[in-house]
């Protein structure tokens, strides 16, 4: 028996598989197949020969947990997920409680065909998140009133002040003053003034009527309605703004934009807003999409992503990225915004809500809202309280005798299960959704009347609710013009129509459940199913960001580790999970180090320059200027690295004002630099303080610290090397981490005390920024462990070397480190293909393969940027190699004139089905040579891979921003 009982518990240790051998795609001897082409005998002899002396992996990386088991790791979010309280939120202030229809939910905010696509850069094969993103901005414009939106920005907060950046970048010259109403919600109120101030904007907070002094302003932000609830008619203070020359924004809800003049209507410049309770969980407090729209005029200034309308080869309309000379990595510190990514998947969601629900069914959401808004109002006054006057959407404020009363009323509530807002000043306010049940207004209103919902007050069963009627808005205020009139908005009602939708655009795409996307730069790895699966469990998912902490005790757990094994992995000694975008987690590391200076006394004009590499990603430079500082470009070397003498010429040239250097590690270039930690002892001596990019930390977690290596501050990527997924653009979430002397200085939360020597200003709307993800990389870290991450970057570094090892024969490395090796990634070199060849014509005919281009023409043009990642089985690199030679030898047959240097398989791809059963078949190569590369059994049967059909042939970029069209054409266009 006892024998018996030793097998089990042996056989069972077996059984516990590791996620890390799940997560990491080449097994053991795959390894070491692939150490034996490079020619090391084990992955430790690998990274010794790639990384410089300097680099060592932090102490402190010991104090992460031990690997959990996948199932561990779920038991330990369910406990986690239960001591989160979700009571009924009425609460308001930009979150509400939604219904996501359960057909979306699963089949977009679940579906890897959504969340693991990528930024749509190659728009061939990207053309269902781009119809999704053009219904996203059809919606926007319609709703607004406007001409042209864009495909979404990270919050509602941070939209407003992209909005109050693009009012300046407009403005006559001399002004300098931005007016924000007081009914503005504070949270956005509190980003415009982190935003203003290293801008030299003044921001003056106050009640903007049309009787306010304009002089100076160059724009306004009006809530509409505001937060306190009230509706009123802003056209009068937007006339007297143009009359001053002043450009008027007006921050609109959504859902009110149904009943209510649109702001475009109003004579607005710019709407922007949150599409939150389009369908999109509270979240905690993110992710969600926000909307920014805009008049026709100004449509060149919109910051962020746009979807335009082109054509392809064959004339017919096809959607892609649009204005993209626009973008941070081109434009770098001439840029308009730093904001280099988008709420995609969240966007996605907005949009196929309003195409669920229609006109129709929207407005009938607005009306219940607002009329259980009138009904909770009239009911309060009729049990004696006093309640705001104003006409309002969907927030009653009531009037208590003082604040000590509105305090005892909103724990009554809370008593009972519902969460109300205490606005001050004995107000409390409360507001309906989506949600709400004539039950919750009795409860609420019992809460408010009675002394004790459970004692001797007024029970709710004794309330009966007043008749209020319908609708109270003012008939001046009263939406008449139609909006979602496109067929898109009415076509797909049932939910198999709704289905049917989402598959047809998700077969469009390729995303990571297709294929590899071997994308340089951006770490498409494996998002695992057990990391994504706490996402969307109400405990998560429910809880409003101003939620009582007492109901967050599992959110404040799981922060609290992340918070702690970040640092652990990194070196730093303080976190801020605040930043909601790699660009946010920029900007908060720029402000932490310019406050830094400030308080040490270096104030006004010294230490006001940033030293960047011209190698660095191009929003860099752009967050750098948005930081008040001035840009310095300091030159790379033939090896990719930073020159050092050039570093010790800009030094002498700005010497006292060099506020920092910022410094991508390992480097775009793709190579880990020996002289990184020179460049920060070079800095430092100088004075300033040296901000690493954490873009690359796939390279480093587990076995180099960029606090070692120099640093005093980074950001961190989550969606790249901790897995949050990309989501065809967003969610990003982007840490800041910190050593201690600048840990004051990094973005202060909502929830400090008073008496908190934090100082740095938030730089999102949310305390948490985007907390409805992080469990994803609590989940990986947790199941990971110091020895995972390690063995993660071991491989990580070994696939990208095997990658540029086969494929150096053709394509040329570029730049290459010690041993000739690379890091984590590596630079193609394409520009000196035969024939008249292109790196965009290779990356159009990979296509054909059935694979995702890589990183195209950046950070040097003409190449590709390869990155693998962990993730990948030797198999698919194998297939992926093998596909880039196989196209190598048919730019060849071009060069030597087999094929036609105009018309042949690469000038033409990506082929369509249709092309290959159009009846006449037009090219001097075959069929199959155009649609089947390599055979229909190499890259079909054989390899067990389905062959993937692009929608459209190769879109003309140039024609569609000749003709910019930016809204859901009719239907007719396709025909």
């Amino acid at each position: 028996m006892q024998g018996n009982l030793s097998a089990f518990v042996t056989d069972v240790a077996e059984a516990r598989v590791e996620f890390a051998a799940r997560h990491i795609g080449p097994s053991e001897d795959d390894q070491r197949a692939m150490l034996a082409t490079l020619g090391y005998a084990s992955l430790e002899d690998l990274l010794a020969a790639a990384l410089p002396s300097s680099a060592r992996p932090p102490a402190s990386l010991d104090a992460l947990p031990q690997p959990r088991t996948e199932q561990e790791a779920l038991a330990a979010l369910r406990r986690l997920a239960s001591r989160n309280q979700v009571a009924v939120s009425m609460i308001g202030l930009g979150y509400y409680d939604t219904v996501t229809p359960a057909v979306i939910r699963r089949n977009v905010l679940e579906s890897p065909a959504w969340y693991t696509a990528y930024t749509p850069y190659q728009p061939e094969i990207s053309q269902g998140r781009l119809e999704a993103l053009l219904n996203f901005q059809t919606m926007t414009c319609d709703l607004t009133g406007l001409d042209v939106a864009n495909a979404s920005l990270l919050d509602e907060a941070s939209a407003a002040a992209e909005a109050m950046t693009l009012a300046r970048r407009v403005a006559g010259k001399g002004k300098s003053v931005f007016l924000a109403d007081a009914d503005c919600l504070p949270q956005t109120l509190d980003v415009l003034r982190t935003r203003a101030e290293p801008l030299g904007i003044e921001l003056r907070v106050g009640l903007v009527t049309p009787d306010t002094d304009f002089s100076g302003a160059f724009g306004v932000l009006l809530q509409y309605p505001g937060a306190s609830g009230e509706v009123r008619d802003l056209a009068p203070v937007i006339e007297a703004a143009h009359a001053a020359g002043a450009r008027a924004a007006v921050a609109a809800d959504i859902l009110a934009l149904t009943l209510l003049k649109p702001p475009g209507e109003l004579g607005a410049d710019i709407a922007l807003g949150s599409t939150q309770r389009f369908g999109v969980p509270m979240f905690y407090g993110g992710p969600h999409a926000a909307y920014l729209a805009v008049r026709g005029d100004l449509r060149r200034q919109l910051p962020g992503r746009l979807v335009g309308v082109s054509v392809d080869a064959d004339g017919r309309p096809a959607h892609r990225l649009a204005l993209q000379a626009r973008e941070q990595h081109i434009r770098r510190e001439k840029a308009t915004s730093n904001i280099c990514t988008a709420q995609v998947l969240l966007a996605v969601v907005a949009a196929m809500y309003a195409c669920y629900h229609g006109p129709d069914g929207l407005t009938a959401i607005a009306r219940r809202v607002h009329r259980h808004a009138l009904t909770l109002a009239a009911t309060l006054r009729d049990h004696g309280l006093v309640t705001n006057d104003a006409a309002v959407f969907d927030t009653v404020g009531v009037r208590l005798p003082g604040p000590s009363e509105a305090r005892a009323a909103v724990a009554r509530a809370r008593e009972a299960g519902y969460n109300l807002y205490d606005a001050g000043d004995g107000v409390v306010q409360i507001s309906c959704d989506e949600t709400t049940q004539p039950e919750h207004l009795r409860d609420v209103v019992a809460a408010l009347v009675g002394a004790s919902m459970v004692g001797t007050g007024l029970d709710a069963a004794d309330v009966r609710l007043s008749d209020a009627g319908d609708e109270a808005l003012p008939a001046s205020l009263a939406r008449t013009s139609k909006f979602l009139t496109h067929p898109v908005f009415s076509a797909h009602r049932s939910e198999t129509g709704m289905l049917r939708y989402l598959r047809r655009l998700s077969d469009l795409d390729v995303a990571l459940d297709r294929s590899m996307i071997p994308l340089g730069s951006c770490t498409m790895k494996l998002n695992a199913t057990t990391e994504m699966e706490a996402v969307t469990w109400p405990q998560f998912a429910g809880l409003h960001p101003l939620a009582p902490a007492a109901d967050a005790a599992g959110y404040t757990e799981l922060l609290a580790d992340l918070e702690r094994w970040l640092c652990a992995v990194t070196g730093y000694d303080a976190c801020s999970l605040q930043p909601n975008a790699g660009s946010a987690g920029e900007l908060a590391g720029l402000l932490a180090i310019r406050a830094y200076h400030h308080a040490h006394g270096t104030v006004g004009a010294a230490r006001d320059v940033c030293l960047i590499p011209a190698s660095a990603h191009g929003t860099n430079a752009a967050s750098a200027v948005l930081a008040g500082l001035r840009v310095a470009v300091v030159r790379c070397g033939a090896d990719g690295a930073v020159d050092l003498g050039d570093l010790r010429a800009r030094l002498a040239e700005h010497e006292g004002r060099v506020a920092g250097i910022m410094v991508t590690y390992p480097s775009t270039n793709g190579v880990y630099e020996e002289t990184i930690t020179t460049v920060a002892d070079l800095v430092h001596e100088a004075g300033g303080q040296v901000y690493i990019d954490g873009a690359n930390l796939n390279a480093l977690a587990g076995v180099a610290s960029p606090a070692l290596l120099g640093g005093d501050v980074s950001h961190l990527n989550l969606h790249k090397t901790f897995c949050i997924p990309h989501g065809g653009g967003g969610p990003g979430v982007g840490p800041v981490v910190a050593k201690a002397h600048l840990a004051p200085f990094l973005p202060a939360r909502a929830s400090e005390p008073a008496d908190s020597t934090q100082q740095g200003g938030p730089v999102a709307a949310a305390r948490f920024g985007s907390a409805g993800v992080l469990p994803i990389s609590w989940a990986y870290i947790a199941m990971m462990g110091a020895a995972g991450l390690r063995r993660a970057t071991q491989v990580a570094v070994l696939s990208a070397n095997y990658v540029a090892r086969r494929l150096a024969p053709h394509f040329p490395v570029v730049y290459a480190g010690r041993d000739g090796l690379v890091a984590h990634e590596c630079i193609v070199d394409l520009r000196q293909l035969p024939g008249g060849i292109t790196v965009e014509d290779v990356a159009k005919r990979l296509i054909d393969y059935g694979f995702h281009a890589p990183t195209m023409s950046f950070p040097v043009a003409g190449t590709f940027m390869i990155e693998p990642t962990e993730s990948e089985s030797l198999a698919e690199l194998d297939e992926f190699c093998d596909a880039l030679i196989a196209v190598r030898g048919e730019v060849d047959k071009v060069g030597s004139g087999e094929w036609d240097a105009a018309d042949n398989p690469l000038k033409n791809a990506p082929h369509t089905a249709e092309m290959l059963i159009a009846p006449e078949w037009p090219h001097p190569y075959r069929r199959d040579e155009g649609g089947y590369p390599g055979g229909v059994g190499a890259r079909g049967l054989a390899s067990g891979r389905a062959k993937y059909w692009p929608p459209v042939r190769r879109i003309d970029q140039a024609y569609g921003d000749r003709n910019l069209v930016c809204a859901c054409p009719p239907p007719d266009a396709y025909e």
